[in-house]
């Protein structure tokens, strides 16, 4: 999802005119999820004196927040860019950073849940409690419901809930197919935040285009070239969010997909 949106920004900037290696140079750095890797390309764009910095997922925004209030910085897969201290408010940002929101329809996803899976009584939310998006998205699950060793979490589930919701947390995300060779074949479904978790092994998901996020980020970007203030720039969010449903997890868990669920879904059958 987060390389998704970082295609998407590309793809607007090209489309908006800005050629990488004509008439901009953009630097691609990837902090692989460490955050001493992080400190350290925040630090270099400074150095740098980059024109503007594109911040994807939350522990980037605010590392590269913490580094500079006067480059221009646009966050995007960030839930809720406020929540974080990124911005004073998401309609009014008043700082150096604004850009777009991956706010996930979160009870939609908790109703697609219940619909899968009817019989489902108790419920786990796992996230890492150390990502500020993920425990604002556990924290609404949770509403509409009414770290450890991900392999151990997992089995320690297997026998006490009847399903899993997991928001778009990147640690979890990365590590769908560990989670999920535990839970499937114990015939615990997962339901996910984003498409490349059902991909990884998630059952279903009611998710955002995270392409369209960045695009939508990129042309933010081209404004800001065009001389706009960032600081007046409201936080953004994408509309029509896809249902996405992986039928090979579905057939193989013996989970039938209602019709109205397969005749709007994106099936997968990876």
């Amino acid at each position: 999802a987060l390389d998704a949106a970082r295609e998407g920004f590309i793809e607007a900037l090209k489309e908006g005119g800005y050629v990488d290696g004509e008439n901009v140079k953009i630097d691609v750095q990837n902090a692989q999820a460490d955050q001493s890797n992080l400190k350290t390309i925040s630090q270099k764009f400074v150095t740098d004196r980059k024109d503007l910095v594109l911040a994807i997922a939350t522990p980037a925004a605010q590392s590269m927040a913490a580094e500079t209030k006067d480059i221009p910085i646009l966050v995007t897969a960030v839930t809720d860019p406020a929540e974080s201290d990124l911005v004073e408010s998401n309609e009014a940002p008043n700082t150096n950073v604004s850009g777009t929101s991956d706010i996930n329809p979160v009870s939609d996803q908790i109703a697609l849940l219940k619909q899968l899976v009817p019989d489902a009584k108790k419920i786990a939310i796992m996230y890492c409690s150390g990502e500020q998006n993920s425990v604002l998205q556990a924290k609404m699950a949770k509403e509409a419901a009414n770290t450890n060793d991900v392999a151990q979490v997992a089995e320690s589930m297997i026998g006490r809930y009847d399903a899993v919701y997991i928001p778009t947390d990147n640690v979890l995300a990365s590590s769908m197919p560990l989670l999920t060779s535990i839970t499937n074949p114990k015939g615990l479904p997962v339901i996910v935040g984003e498409e490349g978790m059902v991909k990884g092994g998630g059952l279903a998901s009611v998710a955002i285009d995270y392409t369209e996020l960045g695009k939508l980020t990129g042309k933010m970007a081209i404004d800001i070239f065009g001389g706009k203030d960032i600081k007046t720039m409201p936080i953004q969010y994408t509309e029509n969010p896809q249902l996405v449903v992986n039928k090979k997890v579905a057939t193989e868990m013996g989970i039938t997909i209602p019709d109205d669920v397969a005749s709007k879904a994106k099936m997968i059958e990876e």
